[in-house]
């Protein structure tokens, strides 16, 4: 769900915009290949940055994080 007139976060734009080393060597790697499996697997288990990074630099880009309403509780 994209709100009028906003744009939706790209999957590792974060990751690409530091630039990671770990992104770097993942950009590197062919895709579909172990290698690139192994690397990817770093991203998603051990991620060298942390939730607050990735917060403050939503934030510095100026990105909102929104739910529909009907998820409200």
């Amino acid at each position: 769900m994209t709100l009028e007139g906003t744009i939706e976060y790209q999957r590792r734009e974060f990751c690409k915009d530091l630039p990671c080393p770990i992104q770097v060597l993942l950009d590197a790697a062919p895709a579909d290949s172990k290698e690139y499996e192994q690397i990817r697997n770093i991203c998603k288990n051990n991620c060298i940055h942390t939730t607050y990074e990735f917060h403050h630099w939503l934030t510095q880009k100026g990105y909102q994080i929104v739910r529909p309403a009907q998820l409200s509780s």
